[in-house]
């Protein structure tokens, strides 16, 4: 099993890079990871919300692997706790490769949520798409200690 995580634009805070990196390398240790960055469409002429949302569909479009398991975050998704979390992980990576997909400034065009097997929900809370990226890679890397039975998570 793979997991990719595809997010719009380059981390631009140094604080949230260096988090993500450590728990990458954290994550290594269990499956292989990689985050994919694609084009900010946010930062393009256009400031209409809908046009750049189709704009980064496009890309997201793209970049997906067929017969990879997609999970998109989005605010009114399912939400988990990380036991459960850890469980889906489990069950996916027994079969499939697994694709997050992260939205960028204005979230995910609704055709991208509807192609995903699981849209996720960290919280009713609204996090930064720069923000999730560190939160969402923690989870990963607790999912797995959870799953190995490691004491990160207890």
């Amino acid at each position: 099993m793979k997991i990719r995580v595809l997010c719009p634009g380059k981390t631009r805070q140094d604080f949230l890079a260096a988090g993500m990196e450590e728990y990458l390398k954290r994550i290594r240790k269990y499956t292989p990871i990689q985050v994919e960055i694609i084009p900010d469409a946010s930062r393009s002429q256009s400031a209409d919300i809908m046009q750049v949302k189709a704009k980064e569909a496009v890309i997201i479009n793209s970049r997906l692997n067929e017969g990879d398991y997609l999970i998109c975050l989005d605010e009114q998704g399912k939400q988990f706790s990380s036991p459960e979390f850890a469980g889906l992980l489990k069950n996916i990576s027994s079969e499939k490769n697994i694709t997050f997909i992260i939205g960028g400034v204005y979230g995910l065009a609704e055709e991208i949520r509807d192609k995903c097997n699981l849209v996720l929900s960290f919280s009713k809370f609204t996090f930064t798409h720069q923000m999730i990226r560190l939160l969402l890679l923690e989870q990963i890397y607790r999912g797995f200690t959870i799953i190995e039975g490691k004491k990160y998570h207890y």
